[in-house]
């Protein structure tokens, strides 16, 4: 057998960073029933029953609330799904994101 060399040279990447996070908010809306809106934080948002309970509460106090902080593509997918649910239940529940910087 030959005798084979083989060269390795290791990149050292000091520029990683962790990727950029995103908050779902939850906005207030008059028509969305509070039994729909815990439900859909239970189910997309994996919220408990009693934190649910206080999102939405909080949600119908001040007009908003922060449901999560997830990547983009996470957000977005959470959003799209909790959309596609209350549309379909004939609900107008509204979600956005925004950076967190």
């Amino acid at each position: 057998m030959g005798n084979t060399s083989y060269s390795i040279k290791e990149r050292n990447k000091s520029d990683l960073r962790e990727p950029r996070q995103y908050q779902v908010i939850l906005h207030n809306d008059d028509f969305t029933t509070f039994d729909f809106v815990v439900k859909v934080l239970m189910d997309v948002f994996f919220k408990s029953q009693q934190d649910a309970e206080l999102l939405a509460q909080t949600v119908h106090v001040k007009g908003q609330a922060i449901v999560g902080i997830y990547s983009l593509d996470i957000a977005i997918s959470k959003i799209n799904k909790a959309t596609r649910l209350a549309r379909e239940a004939g609900f107008p529940l509204r979600f956005t994101y925004s950076p967190i910087e």
